[in-house]
């Protein structure tokens, strides 16, 4: 890939003399919200069931039902699910792994039931598991038994938190415990005769990239386990995605060296040898937020396609096992997800520099990359799009940061000669996430109408190596505060950003960095939360089982570290917010709860400080339904142009400002 120097795009500002010169912010762009909510869906699970491809779409247009859809061998495209159904699952709130298909049946868990349904190829779809207050994720076929292994989190457990186990549910509806006692499982995964199952755990306060084990158990005739053999793992180790080879033996990602490397565990004389596929100083491994995440997948007994982070920029790679042979794949793709591997093709959701999320196919035998399905059809002139220049920032006592940065880029509007343009630094969501160089809408948004943009990879992002994931432990609010503000000040001194507009964005987590941003550094003149953190001892008594002891490892246990708590959390420190922000929320999240932003809403108002907040009923924790994407966005756009003094070129429905 040829990255972008900056001192082209300063050139194409000033030598396009015939381009409308216009204030930044004001620009025209054909990147509209209507243009993202109605042209594009999401694009989630992918899976291979003999030659058909199958995928989850998510349909704003629709409220954001999940879909699942084929693409069969005569290249058709056709809705799978029923048109009654929302395949998604709320297991840890996050979801995933929400269907599998064996032979044409699909199984999947609806979401307005929390049941598992059955879709056989040729009948109709009825429902499996019973009317229980129960959510099921990881859905994994055991065809050799008729039934399905699966994650269940039960919900009827009154005055206590949800409890985890996998369970095996038969073709009769027959729901049993397969292993319980643990706090956390996923990724329950079958040989492929049948008689052996591996699955992760964990317990609290790790979350799974903390450390997680990896167990495998002999699985009897009946269908009942024999003794868990501890395989890897442990409250250091964070252990992802164990598979079996199509000869039985079981591989892993195991994160033991540093990085993410994929292992194999061998069986001797000795008993079980665990021994490194091929190391590497890169992340083939992901943090564990949602269930069915995928980095690698087999085409043969002897070939292994994979995919790998360097740098925050994903690569394509095929290892022969048996030569140790190593063959690079020349891809556009610099985000690559939910690889799956199978029928001589390897599937995965891939994005480039320039187009939208689609379902991409690397045929193995040829390293011929193709395009089954695009997340939309509709593509944008070259001169509208934004190219990400990677940055590394210096911070802390000889340390950096991570980002990519998006200069302002219109086919028809140049900003004035000596003006600088706003800057709209993004804080990812996690913390222990990360932002990747893909094409994102949501980011050419903004370019599109003249803003800069900085999405940063804060110490504490995935994507660069254990050490650096763990980084910001202990140092939540801190170091990623540091750093969104150092780059901030490293643009304005480079003058490649107007230093007196520079404003601060992020959700859920990186809501929570915006906010201190916004609190505890006199670095921006605005700021967006969409449903971001307020008050950190209000999310440790108040939020779901899964990231209930988060925080212990981001902050400190509580509530023995309350006065950290109280020190970190801007709601108590309103005193020191002096800057315009707009809050976003859902009113049905469960992860952030809406009290957090009503709480800062009115503590600004008391203050006299200009603040906007824009509820939305029907969303949790993200927005998935067209509308109330389109009035995110363009909600923002308006807030940044009452407070930045421009006047966007969109007709937008205006946002009410206290005490502007």
């Amino acid at each position: 890939l040829e990255w972008p120097r900056l001192e082209s795009h300063e050139q194409i500002w000033k030598s396009m003399p015939e381009l409308k010169t216009s204030p930044y912010g004001s620009w025209a762009s054909p990147i509209t919200a209507d243009w993202i909510v109605a042209g594009t869906v999401g694009l989630g699970q992918i899976c291979i069931d003999g030659e058909n491809v199958y995928w989850n779409e998510v349909r704003p247009s629709e409220k954001g039902r999940s879909v699942v859809c084929r693409r069969g061998t005569d290249g058709s495209i056709e809705d799978v699910s029923p048109s009654d159904a929302n395949v998604r699952t709320r297991a840890h709130e996050y979801g995933g792994g929400a269907f599998t298909l064996d032979q044409g049946t699909l199984w999947y868990s609806n979401d307005s039931d929390r049941r598992v349904w059955s879709l056989p190829t040729a009948g109709t779809a009825a429902p499996l598991t019973p009317k229980r207050d129960w959510r099921f994720a990881d859905l994994t076929r055991d065809a050799l038994r008729g039934r399905l292994i699966a994650v269940c989190e039960d919900h009827e457990t009154e005055d206590a938190e949800p409890v985890n186990r996998l369970v095996a549910i038969g073709d009769d509806g027959n729901v049993r415990t397969l292993v319980e006692g643990a706090d956390f499982y996923a990724a329950p995964r079958i040989s492929p005769d049948g008689k052996s199952l591996a699955w992760l755990s964990w317990d609290h306060p790790n979350m799974p990239w903390d450390g997680c084990s990896l167990w495998c158990a002999q699985l009897a005739e009946d269908g009942e386990l024999g003794g868990a053999e501890l395989i890897a793992g442990g409250m250091e180790e964070a252990i992802f995605q164990p598979q079996f080879s199509p000869d039985g033996e079981l591989f892993f990602v195991s994160d033991r060296s540093g990085w993410w490397n994929i292992y194999r565990a061998q069986q001797d004389e000795g008993g079980t040898r665990i021994a490194p596929v091929l190391p590497l100083e890169a992340e083939c491994g992901l943090p564990q937020w949602i269930f069915g995440m995928s980095t690698y997948g087999f085409a043969s007994e002897s070939q292994l396609v994979f995919s790998y982070i360097v740098d925050g920029l994903s690569k394509l790679a095929i290892f022969d096992l048996a030569n140790c042979e190593l063959t690079p794949v020349l891809s556009p793709f610099v985000d690559i997800s939910g690889l799956k591997v199978g029928d001589g093709k390897a599937v995965f959701v891939g994005c480039s520099l320039c187009d939208l999320p689609m379902v991409a196919t690397l045929e193995v035998a040829t390293c011929t990359l193709g395009i089954h399905y695009r997340s939309a059809q509709s593509s944008l002139a070259t001169g509208d799009v934004s190219k990400p220049v990677p940055v590394t920032i210096p911070v802390g006592d000889g340390e950096v940061a991570y980002g990519f940065f998006y200069p302002p880029q219109s086919a028809t509007h140049v900003g004035p000669e000596e003006a600088r343009p706003p800057l709209i630094v993004k804080s990812h969501g996690g913390p222990t996430g990360q932002t990747t160089a893909a094409f994102s809408a949501k980011i050419q948004f903004w370019t599109s109408r003249g803003f800069a943009v900085l999405d940063v990879n804060y110490r504490g992002s995935t994507g660069y190596g254990r050490a650096y994931r763990r980084r910001l432990n202990g140092d939540w609010g801190v170091l990623d505060v540091e750093d969104c503000a150092a780059g901030a000040r490293w643009l304005a001194e480079k003058g490649w950003v107007d230093g007196e507009r520079m404003a601060i964005s992020g959700g859920s987590a990186g809501g929570y960095t915006t906010l201190c941003a916004l609190t505890f550094e006199d670095c921006f003149a605005a700021g967006a939360s969409h449903y971001g953190i307020g008050d950190l001892s209000a999310l440790a008594e108040d939020t779901h089982k899964f990231e209930s002891r988060y925080l212990d490892s981001l902050i400190g246990p509580w509530p023995d570290a309350e006065e950290t708590y109280r020190a970190r959390s801007p709601i108590h420190h309103t005193e020191e917010l002096s800057c315009p922000v707009i809050f976003l929320q859902g009113l049905e999240d469960k992860v952030v709860p809406p009290a957090q932003a009503q709480a800062m809403v009115a503590a600004l108002k008391s203050k006299g400080i200009p603040v906007a907040y824009i509820p939305f009923a029907e969303e949790a924790h993200g927005f998935r339904q067209a509308a109330n994407v389109k009035r995110a966005l363009e909600g923002e756009l308006y807030f940044y142009g009452r407070i930045f003094d421009f006047t966007p070129a969109d007709q937008i429905e205006p946002v009410e400002i206290e005490n502007f």
